[in-house]
Order: structure tokens, then C-alpha cells, then sequence
């Protein structure tokens, strides 16, 4: 799969322009292009997005063939087009190019974007119906607007990094690029909305999403938390908290987890299921309190129970009894789990570099205008001639002048 511009997908005849680098932005719009529009990313013509060279986080390989994954996920569906941005030439060319999109998005800091003309107020000139997203690390207010940051600094000022992990535990860092997925996520849906309320006003607009404030709305009920009960969620202590919403090791090493709900069948339920109906009616659990007040007690008991069969058939017995269990899956495991493949949460593509591969799905259905996630990301200024021609509109000759001024890459 390589551009998704053709079938009745939803957002088919919407274009949009970027101006982006990692992840955080050019993420927003590899999600529209699974919803069919069409993406033109702008990159330099030495080098390119810097996530094109990104093939190693420490000593973990993120490439295959010397070709990044990362990329190839943050860019799927895009155009590239080679644009010396430092020139007059390359920021009129962008201007033509915005006049005839309906999406613009950067994640350059303001500075860099003031000094290259390329604000929401700069092309706005050209395009009154324009919506313009912004990705920042903090926010676009404070003394930190201009401040860089990547994921990782995303989690640790939101608090994310404690959310995880037993209180003794140091704060915990999840990989890869968790914060930045979900800012990606969040501009996308910004975007969307923006999109909608343009169709009912006919109005454009800028939006403006943050690392912080993804990060800050994903844990919405810790922060609820912290704000009206002034205190802090604490991490989940296994041994020591809800013996009924909690994870146990089983015979064969592997984890499960579950929840039991809050009402007396389901306890009745456990009970038969565990294979201990006398729990049901012991004193010291009669009660959810009570299961609380002598959850070590408990928790060890269980911690026994789940180690007399492996992981699978505690699964298929708990669920038989309708007790809410899952496998605790690393990622390898939940690529090949069977419920994944048959919601098509994982999807089969075929790769220019990469062969027949498996990819993740678009999480949402759409029963009459379907999502059609793809892969493929464009080779460095690959579509800048047609992008040129077909969408800016310039003529053959005007073209060859930008490639003897090097505003555009001569080899694109």
C-alpha cells in the first residue's frame, strides 16, 4: 500500500502540507493519510527528516536493511518533495502549496517558524480557510514556548513516568515513542475537528497541541485526582493492593491479569473458577472491604492458586466462568494474538524495502467509508516534480529554473 488517495475512504479529497520532523507532527498526518487524504511532507533536500537516519535507540536496532522503521511508520502514505525552505523561492512555493491545501502542520519551534515565514499568520495570506496545527514539547504559552523536548521529556513532566512500576521502583520510561503516538493522536483529532467546525462555518483556524498536554489528558484521572483530592495516585503495589484487579504468575512462568466486577455473582463466579468454592463464604472475604482489608492474605493465596496450571488454561477457565481475564503480552505475543488479527488490528501490507510484512491497523471501523492503513513512506524529494507540476501548477521551464537556483532538489 502506498498512497490511500483512491477508494471511499473518509477523508478522500482533503490535502494537507507538512512541515515536520520525528514523530510527534508528521504522526498526525500518517493517521489522515489512513483516512485517505493526501500528504505532501517538506523536507530539505540534503539529508531530509532526521528520523530517516534514526536506525538505533541505544543498541536496540529500529531499522531493517538500513531503512528505519520508525520513518517508514511516522511518513506512511506521504509525498516528499525537496524544498530549500532558506530561499525565497522555496517559501513562495510553499505558499502556493498551502493556497491549495487544506492542512498545514509543523512541529518546528516558534522561532525557527517566525524566522521562515511560515506562521499561521503567514499563511493564512494565502489561504483564509487554512487549518494550521502547531506541535510544541510544553505548550505554546509560558516561559518554556520555545523549549524543544522529545518524548521521553514528555513523559517525565506529565508524570507518566511514576504512573507505572512499584512505589519503590525508580521512575519507569515506556518505549518507544508512547507520548509521541498519542500527541499524533490528539493533533489528528484537533485537525478533525477543525475540519468539521470549517465545513459548518467555512472558517480556517490554528490548533495547537503539546508532548505535555497529550500526555497531561491521557492520564485524565490521575490529574482529576491530583486537582480535587490533592494527592497523588499511587503506583500499583501487586502484593499489597486489590487482590481482584491484578496480575499473577502462572505455572508456566506467564503472566495473566484480571479483573473481577463488583457484584456478588462475579465473586461466586471466581470462586468456582479458582476451584475454591469455600472462599465464597469465608468471613475474611465476604465482602469486597473485606477482600481489601485482607488483601495480603489473599493475594498470596491466588499467588499459590495460579501456579498449580499454566497460563492458557487459567485463561480459558476464568473466562468460562465470565470472569474478565487477559494474557499479559509482550509485543511479540500480542502481534500474534488471534483476537488482534480478527479485529484487524494487525494488517497484512506489502513493502517496497520490506517485503510482505504485517503493520498495526487503523483501531477505529467504519462500516461505509473504511480506513485504509498502509505503510510505504516516500524515497527523499521522490514526488517533488509531480508535486510541482499536478498541485502547485508550474510549468516545465518554471521547474527546471528552480532546479538551477537550488530551491529544489535537481535530482527530484
Amino acid at each position: 500500500m502506498g498512497e490511500n488517495n483512491s477508494g471511499n475512504q473518509p477523508l478522500k479529497g482533503i490535502r494537507a502540507l507538512e512541515w515536520g520532523a520525528f514523530h510527534a507532527g508528521p504522526g498526525a498526518l500518517a493517521i489522515l493519510g489512513d483516512l485517505g487524504a493526501e500528504v505532501i511532507k517538506i523536507e530539505l533536500p540534503k539529508g531530509g527528516d532526521p528520523m530517516r537516519r534514526l536506525v538505533r535507540f541505544g543498541n536496540f536496532p529500529v531499522s531493517k536493511g538500513g531503512h528505519s522503521v520508525f520513518y517508514e511508520g511516522a511518513n506512511r502514505h506521504k509525498k516528499s518533495i525537496a524544498l530549500d525552505l532558506g530561499k525565497d523561492g522555496g517559501r513562495q512555493i510553499v505558499y502556493r502549496l498551502a493556497s491549495r491545501c487544506d492542512v498545514f502542520v509543523t512541529n518546528f519551534r516558534p522561532k525557527a517558524v517566525e524566522n521562515m515565514r511560515m506562521t499561521y499568520a503567514d499563511l493564512r495570506e494565502t489561504n483564509s480557510r487554512l487549518i494550521y496545527a502547531s506541535v510544541s514539547a510544553f505548550g505554546s504559552r509560558g516561559p518554556e514556548r520555545e523549549a524543544g523536548g522529545f518524548d521521553f521529556l514528555g513523559q517525565a513532566r506529565s508524570g507518566f513516568m511514576v504512573c507505572a512500576g512499584e512505589p519503590d521502583m525508580p521512575p519507569l520510561i515506556a518505549q518507544f515513542g508512547l507520548i509521541d503516538q498519542v500527541t499524533a493522536i490528539t493533533a489528528s483529532h484537533a485537525i478533525l475537528t477543525a475540519l468539521f467546525a470549517r465545513e459548518r462555518t467555512g472558517l480556517g483556524q490554528e490548533v495547537k497541541v503539546s508532548l505535555l498536554s497529550s500526555a497531561m489528558f491521557l492520564q485524565y484521572f490521575n490529574v482529576l485526582n491530583a486537582l480535587i483530592m490533592d494527592l497523588d495516585v499511587p503506583r500499583h503495589q501487586r502484593k499489597s493492593t486489590d487482590p481482584l484487579r491484578n496480575f499473577y504468575k502462572c505455572q508456566d512462568g506467564k503472566w495473566l491479569c484480571m479483573t473481577v466486577a463488583h457484584h456478588p455473582t462475579a465473586w461466586h463466579n471466581f470462586c468456582l473458577a479458582v476451584g475454591h468454592p469455600e472462599l465464597e463464604h469465608d468471613a475474611k472475604y465476604d465482602s469486597r472491604d473485606r477482600q481489601f482489608e485482607n488483601r495480603n492474605d489473599l493475594i498470596a493465596f491466588l499467588d499459590t492458586v495460579f501456579t498449580t496450571r499454566s497460563r492458557d488454561e487459567w485463561i480459558r477457565i476464568l473466562s468460562e466462568r465470565d470472569v474478565f481475564c487477559s494474557p499479559v503480552n509482550t509485543a511479540v505475543e500480542s502481534i500474534k494474538d488471534p483476537q488482534m488479527t480478527a479485529n484487524d488490528y494487525v494488517i497484512d501490507t506489502s513493502h517496497r524495502l520490506f517485503g510482505d510484512i504485517k503493520v498495526p491497523g487503523y483501531p477505529a471501523e467504519f462500516s461505509e467509508t473504511p480506513a485504509a492503513p498502509g505503510f510505504t513512506a516516500p524515497k527523499l524529494g521522490e514526488h517533488t516534480r509531480e508535486i510541482l507540476r499536478d498541485i502547485a501548477g508550474y510549468s516545465e521551464s518554471e521547474i527546471a529554473r528552480f532546479q538551477r537556483d537550488g530551491v529544489v532538489d535537481g535530482a527530484a
